[in-house]
């Protein structure tokens, strides 16, 4: 049974009471709401593939990570983790998964293979003790933790602090003059507790309509510039 004090996002119903909490909180989430409006509800698939997907797409753009996807479950089918311990290195390498994120998958399928993570029954343990479980593990930094617990699991807490957007957000909402760091990112959002998780989808919606506003205000404003010049050799 899960603790009185956790809440998950994993309805639109979930969404919608998480926002209405986060405004009482801190009622600046009503300006990044008019803005940018009600952030969408983003699902992941769970489980070891559901990690998996995160950790491929680390560092790659959305059209590189999705075609090394297709190629890995392709190859792998299903993508599990007795498939990722049974295949060989040069196999993922040719997919076109680097060495550390074979290193990492493998290091996964271990764990996940001799039941040192329960990747399931995290979904009911509180968003820090899961995050830890999950970074305990190899190559599992904070952003892949809490991006996993954020929309594979739907965590209503999870904060993934080290996200550069994220913090864009948070600086543009509050007014700071820089953006904050990752470690001053939990400070910060630690009145937002429980919803950080949706704190953060607000966050994202908010900063990409900002930038947006932004840059319409900019090309409505000044001159266009002139063309680029391309050099040879």
């Amino acid at each position: 049974m899960n603790s009185p004090f956790m809440h998950h996002l994993r309805t639109e119903a979930d969404l919608d009471t998480a926002l209405a909490c986060l405004v009482k909180l801190d009622p600046r989430f009503t300006q990044a709401l008019a803005l940018s409006g009600r952030p969408p509800l983003r699902k992941r698939p769970d489980g070891f593939a559901g990690l998996a997907a995160i950790v491929v797409a680390q560092q790659l753009s959305t059209a590189s990570a999705n075609a090394i996807l297709g190629r890995l479950k392709a190859a792998l089918d299903p993508l599990d983790h007795t498939a990722v311990r049974r295949a060989r290195p040069a196999k993922l390498a040719r997919i076109g998964l680097s060495a550390a994120k074979i290193r990492t998958l493998k290091a996964i399928a271990r764990a996940v293979g001799d039941g040192t993570i329960d990747l399931p029954s995290l979904a009911d343990a509180p968003a820090d003790d899961a995050h830890r479980a999950l970074t305990a593990l190899h190559g599992i930094g904070p952003w892949t933790a809490d991006i996993y617990l954020l929309f594979c699991l739907g965590h209503a807490d999870a904060w993934p602090a080290g996200d550069l957007a994220l913090q864009e957000g948070a600086r543009l909402l509050i007014g700071l003059k820089a953006r904050p760091t990752t470690k001053e990112m939990g400070p910060l959002a630690e009145g937002w507790r429980p919803w950080r998780g949706a704190a953060a989808c607000v966050l994202w919606a908010y900063y990409r309509a900002m930038k947006k506003r932004e840059g319409a205000l900019m090309q409505a404003t000044q001159e266009p510039a002139p063309p680029t010049r391309r050099r040879h050799g």
